[in-house]
C-alpha cells in the first residue's frame, strides 16, 4: 500500500501506551499493509503501529526476509502470557532510534496470545530472535523504547550520542 514516515525518538507518540484495536475494523488491513511496506523499505525485522504514528496495539515482524525467505507475521492486540528461560543480553537496533544499537537483556522464550489478521484468536510460544523481536515490538505498544532498558548513566550517554 504505502511506505509511511517513521516516528523518530523523542517523538512523544513513542512514549504512549497503545489502545486495543477492533480486529474487524475495515481500515486494519491497510494499516497492516503499510506496516509491512514500511518495515521492508526501512530494512527492519519488526515494526509497531506507533512507529508510524498510529496508537493501535498492532505490530508486524519478519525476522527471516533478509536471508531470503519471507515469514511475515501479524500480531493484533497481543498479550504476553509468560516468559521463560534465562534472560540474555544482545545488541538491538530500533527503526525509531536509527544507527544506535544498544544492549538489551530479555527472556529467551515467551508465550503470547493475539488475534490474527483473519480474526482468529491465537496462542504460541516463541524463542530466539523471533522472541526478542516480539518483545521489542510489544515494548513499543506499551510506550517503551530501548533507551528505557538502560541504566540511568548508560541512557544519558546513549541519548547524548543520539542527539549529536
Amino acid at each position: 500500500m504505502a511506505v509511511r514516515d517513521l516516528r523518530l525518538w523523542p517523538d512523544p507518540v513513542l512514549s504512549q501506551v497503545c489502545d486495543p484495536v477492533d480486529p474487524t475494523d475495515p481500515d486494519l488491513g491497510a494499516l497492516i499493509d503499510d506496516l509491512f511496506d514500511t518495515l521492508y523499505a526501512a530494512g527492519g525485522r519488526g515494526l509497531a503501529a506507533p512507529q508510524i504514528g498510529v496508537l493501535h496495539r498492532v505490530f508486524v515482524v519478519d525476522v527471516t526476509w533478509k536471508e531470503g525467505a519471507r515469514d511475515p507475521r501479524v500480531f493484533i492486540n497481543p498479550v504476553l502470557e509468560e516468559t521463560q528461560g534465562e534472560a540474555a543480553a544482545m545488541d538491538e537496533q530500533c527503526l525509531s532510534i536509527p544507527d544506535l544499537p544498544m544492549s538489551v537483556t530479555r527472556p529467551q522464550t515467551l508465550r503470547l496470545t493475539w488475534v490474527a489478521q483473519d480474526g482468529t484468536r491465537m496462542s504460541g510460544t516463541f524463542d530466539g530472535i523471533l522472541a526478542r523481536c516480539i518483545l521489542h515490538e510489544l515494548d513499543h505498544l506499551n510506550g517503551t523504547v530501548i533507551f528505557d532498558h538502560q541504566t540511568p548513566e548508560d541512557r544519558a550517554a546513549l541519548e547524548a550520542r543520539y542527539a549529536a
